[in-house]
């Protein structure tokens, strides 16, 4: 039975593990991001940008998918490659390089699309597409075994966050 708000939406009350993976009931987990979270695009940028540094791309994904559903309809599908973008990196994390080479490419898709105009809040789109397809392309190549750690920290940002 899932979890739901007042208003009957579905909601996971479960604490989750540093890749967002459930723990069950009672146990001891990771702190989440709220469900209420709202942030200034700056901000949020700032904040996935930390989760990320941190090794916590799930957190960051809670963050980036915030900003995606606040998004103006002109900048939805980047904050949703954004959002997709951190969901690879978990998937990287959880040892699964099919979920990840997807979520990978369809990151890189929606970010490339910014790529031809000047980017919305200095987003680094050429740069983040290239390498979620690059690292894709990598781990479809190679494996998991071929990621570093580097690859799942990259700067969304140009500008210093």
């Amino acid at each position: 039975m899932r979890d739901r708000d007042e208003a009957g939406r579905a909601r996971n009350a479960r604490p989750r593990d540093a890749y967002g993976r459930p723990l069950p009931h009672g146990a001891a987990g990771e702190e989440r991001v709220p469900d209420d979270y709202a942030a200034a695009p700056a901000e949020a940028l700032a904040e996935a940008q930390r989760l990320l540094d941190a090794d916590r791309p799930f957190h960051a994904h809670e963050v980036l998918e915030a900003a995606w559903k606040a998004a103006p309809e002109a900048e939805r599908a980047l904050w949703q490659g954004l959002a997709q973008l951190a969901v690879g990196f978990t998937h990287v994390r959880r040892g699964n390089p099919r979920g990840a080479c997807t979520l990978l490419r369809r990151a890189a898709d929606r970010i490339a699309s910014y790529a031809d105009a000047p980017a919305p809040h200095g987003i680094a789109v050429a740069d983040l597409a290239a390498a979620a397809r690059e690292l894709a392309d990598r781990i479809e190549r190679d494996g998991l075994d071929a990621v570093a750690d580097a690859d799942l920290t990259p700067r969304l940002s140009a500008r210093r966050t």
